[in-house]
């Protein structure tokens, strides 16, 4: 709904002026003008005395949806190397494209970069949109927004996913808005509908309590973003090629708002959750942050990482780069062992598609033996020594 102003009615008593909640009423002389900022709640025209406003029904303009065609994945990349999540991304695409009968295509920004345009076409890309130049050698938010968009208008894709990164959950709603449509967060699983060939998004709903599927049905193109490990990669073919389609690129002064003056790399050492074979991760049931010098050494002897729950890092026991879970990262090891974690359904949306899942916890009636493929009820500070010990007695290859 819109409100509008009868000129002829109009007395300029300022009343809409003093009551519009949202100081989206002006007065240019004697007449009530309605700004950008006004939601049509309608308390202008209940409190004009001359019935001099009015609401109106808004005319929008619908979209044809058949003119949008193809799943387009954006290839992240980072100093010149493609992410992991890109690569599931296209994994997931060429399901969704097979099942809605078109191209997976991707998005590659950057500077240079031509290289990942052929790993691209190797991981199943049919064909990629390429832009290239120096401002996007960085990732800045206007610079990838009005490329991509641009991109977007003028070849109309149906699907674009996003994974679920910091550049993703910072990118993907910039184009959602200018592309006025709707964006689903954080996805666990996506799906075509057979009758309308409209994809069917998945996601963690009230702290994670239920599962929401969600559709966008009468707008393009759809978009989700996706967390990390949690599709299958694509398989790559090398030698394999596609079409390229360099995109134009020009900015103008005003553009780009920000500017990256240096990236600082933490000099800690760095946590690769989603890519680790073996994870051994400690909660609330360490008791204290000493156990995660425990669970290091049977990671080393396994040759993976240590993890924590939420509580065990809201506790301060733990960087939060460690954390798996909704609110940490997703993740799909070999093997997983879950260390005095109770299994909050948090915590189990972010491993739950773990190879192998072993817990161990002293309670027996925990959660995270309903999921676990091994679980073992003592205390971890002896169960994990024991552990080492015929660990020890295996000899190495």
């Amino acid at each position: 709904m819109a409100v509008n102003v009868l000129k002829d009615k109009c007395k300029g008593c300022t009343k809409c002026v003093k009551n519009c909640p949202f100081s989206a009423i002006t007065m240019e002389g004697k007449l009530a003008v309605i700004g950008a900022g006004c939601t049509g709640c309608g308390q202008c025209v209940e409190v004009c005395p001359f019935g001099a406003i009015e609401k109106t029904e808004e005319e929008k303009k619908e979209k044809d949806l058949s003119a949008y065609h193809g799943v387009w994945v954006f290839a992240e990349q980072r100093d010149g190397k493609l992410m992991q999540v890109a690569v599931e991304l296209l994994g997931e695409g060429r399901k969704l494209a097979n099942a809605v009968g078109c191209e997976l295509c991707a998005v590659l920004c950057g500077d240079g970069v031509d290289e990942l345009a052929d790993e691209l076409f190797e991981y199943g890309a049919d064909k990629v949109y390429y832009a290239n130049a120096p401002e996007l050698k960085q990732y800045t938010t206007d610079a990838y927004t009005k490329v991509i968009y641009e991109a977007i208008t003028v070849y109309k894709p149906e699907i674009v996913l996003l994974g679920a990164t910091h550049i993703g959950r910072d990118l993907g709603p910039c184009l959602a808005v200018k592309c006025d449509t709707g964006l689903t967060a954080d996805c666990t699983k996506l799906e075509i509908n057979p009758e309308t060939k409209g994809i069917m998004q998945t996601r963690p709903a009230f702290g994670g309590n239920l599962m929401a599927t969600i559709v966008c049905p009468n707008h393009r193109p759809q978009m989700s973003t996706v967390r990390p490990g949690v599709m299958e990669k694509a398989e790559k073919i090398p030698g394999r090629r596609g079409e390229l389609v360099k995109l134009d690129v020009a900015f103008a002064a005003g553009d780009i708002r920000t500017k990256v003056l240096e990236v600082v790399k933490s000099a800690k050492e760095m946590v690769s959750l989603t890519d680790a074979d073996v994870i051994i991760a400690g909660g609330m049931g360490l008791g204290k942050p000493e156990g995660f010098e425990v669970l290091q050494k049977l990671a080393d002897r396994f040759g993976g990482t240590v993890a924590a729950s939420r509580a065990a890092v809201d506790a301060g026991w733990i960087d939060h780069a460690y954390q798996v879970g909704q609110t940490g990262t997703t993740v799909k090891p070999k093997i997983y062992f879950a260390c005095g974690i109770s299994g909050a359904i948090q915590h189990v949306a972010g491993m739950q598609n773990s190879g192998l899942i072993v817990a161990i916890n002293t309670n027996e009636n925990a959660p995270i033996f309903d999921i676990a493929d091994i679980g073992i009820v003592g205390d971890l500070y002896k169960v994990i020594p024991a552990i080492l010990e015929e660990l020890d007695k295996v000899p190495e290859k």
